[in-house]
């Protein structure tokens, strides 16, 4: 079955890419593009939803540095940069001409605001983290902006091209969550809850061979059958992801449409609360690690596509180590380890899935049926999304969670111990500092290792694979992504073939 889905999407979806990075380009029309989570809000900065990311950034919202289709960072708002030699000194020049969608100029002035609103003690940006490091701003001219960084930051330009270092206006950024105001080459129309996103295009954009398209509108629809019955159906033009991969064989077979078979940054994980019992013993989690078979999750949830992972860092970021042999599958040793810790006859807990992600859903079930071969019995609980991100993910109501982590770099999250998996280990902190402060690339990859090594060795969460990128859309929709490693949806330069 792999073999077959491999041959199929290989040959008849990814040759006809070349003949269309090679057409001409054709304005208008509108473009319907369905996610399956709707974004708690539509401010990038204030919220760690990748739904909010996947509509507005990149589409509504830019930052100084963009993230292209290939992985590699390019100008944004910023036509380029200057990093000083000894590494703390960023000079950006920015972009003149750039107006925000309600008319008000972009520039040094307001790029300042934006980041001292980032690293103000008070800071409502959901990752503080990445801007805290930040220790002067400067504006010598207009178009001129200054960073002068406490230390060393390896991660600064991988963090400055995320969604939560874009540009919101001074004038009308309170409503960025319901109204958002950006100056990308969308701008907002209009938020019908529980079903939509509009936006249009935006005549005033400083690149004014972009967009393409006149419209897209983002529909939300959580179901993978809907959303494959409203592919099919016309209702919608682009699935940016395929939920169920076994319908992409089917989905292939149809000439009217056209589905890749590309990379993500996002890591599939079982999340584990490592402060709830019995999982704040790390000889269970260890137990754990060893009695999951990623191989066979892969083949039985995904299809056989995926990427086997021993670590939360995905094989297509740089300083990637494979870490898959430190817990083989071996539910000998996993029943032994469950001994050592006390519980020779196993134990019983609960895995709480999200309703939203079918591939969270039935990994969770593999999951289930390999812990019961050695003794370990998980009751499964389905829950809403806005109820996974309230008691699980706020709140740490749980013991056990299935999740795709689909933001690059984002290892540092495990600095945090009130992240939602509570894991405190002054160990991975300090390592995870001389990676920020490497000052040149043996460094950084030695420091970034050591930090996968340490919370594999750990097993703070059961490490699964790295998620595949399926999306779906009509023959005639050119120029979508095939490949992930930003998490927008970037429709900038999609269009229509008429």
């Amino acid at each position: 079955m792999k073999k077959l889905l491999f041959i199929i999407l290989s040959l008849t979806l990814l040759v006809p890419v070349a003949g269309v990075l090679a057409a001409t380009p054709q304005h208008g029309g509108n473009l319907v593009v369905c996610q399956p989570a709707e974004p708690p809000g539509l401010d990038p900065t204030a919220n760690t939803a990748a739904a909010i990311d996947r509509v507005v950034f990149a589409n509504i919202y830019e930052g100084l540095i963009k993230v292209e289709r290939t992985g590699k960072f390019i100008p944004g708002l910023a036509t380029r940069w200057e990093v000083s030699p000894g590494g703390k000194i960023y000079t950006f020049h920015l972009r003149k001409g750039v107006t925000f969608h309600n008319g008000e100029p972009f520039n040094a002035t307001v790029a300042k605001w934006n980041l001292e609103r980032a690293t103000a003690p008070n800071t409502v940006n959901a990752h503080p983290e990445y801007f805290r490091g930040i220790g002067k701003i400067e504006t010598p001219d207009d178009y001129t902006l200054v960073l002068y960084l406490k230390n060393v930051d390896a991660l600064f330009i991988p963090h400055m091209a995320e969604g939560d270092a874009v540009m919101l206006p001074m004038k009308g950024y309170e409503t960025a969550k319901s109204n958002p105001i950006g100056t990308g080459p969308f701008q907002f129309v209009k938020w019908v809850r529980g079903d939509r996103v509009e936006m249009t295009r935006y005549d005033g954009y400083w690149n004014p061979a972009l967009p393409y398209l006149d419209n897209v509108t983002f529909k939300f629809i959580g179901d993978p059958s809907a959303q494959i019955a409203a592919l099919k159906a016309g209702d919608i033009d682009v699935l940016g992801g395929i939920a169920a991969p076994e319908s992409a064989m089917e989905i292939s077979k149809d000439k009217r449409f056209k589905v890749f078979s590309g990379t993500t940054t996002g890591e599939v994980i079982m999340s584990t609360n490592n402060k709830a019992k019995p999982f704040d013993n790390k000889l269970v989690r260890q137990a754990m690690a060893y009695a999951i078979d990623r191989q066979e999750i892969i083949d039985l949830v995904m299809f056989g596509f995926g990427t086997p992972i021993g670590s939360h860092w995905s094989p297509s970021t740089p300083y990637y180590v494979d870490l898959t042999g430190m817990f083989p599958h071996n539910p000998q040793k996993a029943r032994e380890l469950l001994t050592k810790a006390g519980y020779p006859n196993g134990f019983e807990a609960t895995i709480k899935l999200p309703a939203i992600y079918s591939y969270s859903r039935r990994a969770g079930e593999v999951i289930a049926d390999q812990f019961r071969r050695v003794g370990i019995k998980l009751n499964i609980e389905i829950v809403e999304w806005g109820q996974w991100i309230e008691r699980i993910f706020k709140k740490k109501e749980y013991q056990l969670t299935m999740i795709g982590h689909v933001e690059a770099w984002d290892i540092g999250i495990y600095a945090n111990p009130n992240y939602y998996f509570q894991y405190d280990s002054q160990k991975f902190r300090d390592a995870y500092a001389k990676a920020l402060k490497a000052p040149n690339e043996e460094e950084k990859a030695k420091w970034f290792g050591e930090c996968q090594k340490i919370i594999a060795e750990d097993a703070v969460n059961g490490y699964l694979f790295s998620a595949p990128s399926l999306p779906a859309m009509k023959a005639a929709v050119m120029n979508w992504w095939e490949n992930y490693p930003t998490i927008a949806l970037d429709c900038t330069e999609v269009w229509w073939k008429k």
